[in-house]
């Protein structure tokens, strides 16, 4: 059986920037077991298969994998995927109903710019900052701790942010998966996203995390439009928008890196 596979930088303007993708469509889902085993192969944060729409609401169906796991929802993926769509695979309709394990997801494209309606996730604070987290974070000072999906942890300043070097190690044993986030020094908001017992270290730019991170910082900064960047080693821009209630908005760019072609 032969599969195409494209490789897409997602949430920058330039190659080897953003967040790699691979991104496979398929007419069927394959194995559970073989989507997970050519995620590990890929060896990217994300690996995203897509088939036709099995329901009236959706265009498509669309799932993510780690190397180790299968996630219930990806942000960079989710842009790499509707960019192939848009760009090499012919799709001409305004939008793009992505049907997934997070409800259905909506991408359009204006110019080069994709914009993703995604759910909103209130974090809420924890009383108490859980053990060992300080150690997990470089021993940094926290100015407050707050979860839904993830846990979010907030930081001082940038410099706190961009400067961390997480003990991975620890992480893995008592953690899933942490954002660590302060304001920008020339954004409205700057994160780093750590995911190892996921098997990643540190994602590059983490679409989902806005689902969190929107919520959160549109209610301190008491602004719907948000600037975002994220301060991995490739870097990720984002611009964002608290829609209502339930539903935000998270824009950005790709660039097209390689097509290939799959043999199993």
């Amino acid at each position: 059986m032969q599969l195409t596979i494209y490789q897409i930088d997602a949430f920058t303007n330039k190659l080897f920037g953003g967040n790699p993708a691979a991104v496979i469509p398929l007419q069927h889902w394959l194995d559970i077991e073989l989507m997970q085993t050519i995620a590990i192969e890929n060896n990217l944060s994300e690996t995203v298969y897509f088939i036709p729409g099995t329901t009236p609401d959706a265009d498509y169906d669309i799932r993510w994998f780690t190397p180790a796991v299968e996630v219930n929802l990806c942000g960079h993926a989710t842009l790499a995927t509707a960019f192939v769509l848009f760009n090499m695979l012919g799709y001409n309709k305004p939008a793009i109903r992505f049907n997934s394990q997070s409800g259905v997801l909506t991408v359009t494209k204006i110019g080069d710019m994709l914009t993703m309606d995604f759910p909103g996730w209130k974090p809420t604070a924890l009383e108490t900052v859980p053990s060992f987290l300080s150690e997990v974070l470089d021993n940094v000072s926290i100015s407050g701790v707050f979860k839904h999906r993830d846990m979010l942890v907030l930081l001082k300043d940038e410099a706190a942010v961009k400067n961390c070097k997480p003990d991975f190690t620890l992480m893995k044993r008592h953690f899933d998966k942490i954002i660590i986030t302060a304001p920008g020094d020339e954004v409205d908001l700057v994160s780093r996203f750590f995911a190892p017992a996921s098997g990643i270290d540190e994602d590059p730019v983490t679409g989902s995390a806005h689902s969190q991170l929107i919520p959160f910082w549109s209610e301190r900064l008491e602004k719907n439009k948000l600037h975002a960047l994220q301060l991995s080693a490739r870097g990720g821009e984002l611009w964002c928008e608290q829609l209502n209630e339930e539903r935000v908005l998270i824009s950005g760019q790709c660039v097209f890196y390689m097509k290939g072609e799959i043999t199993v």
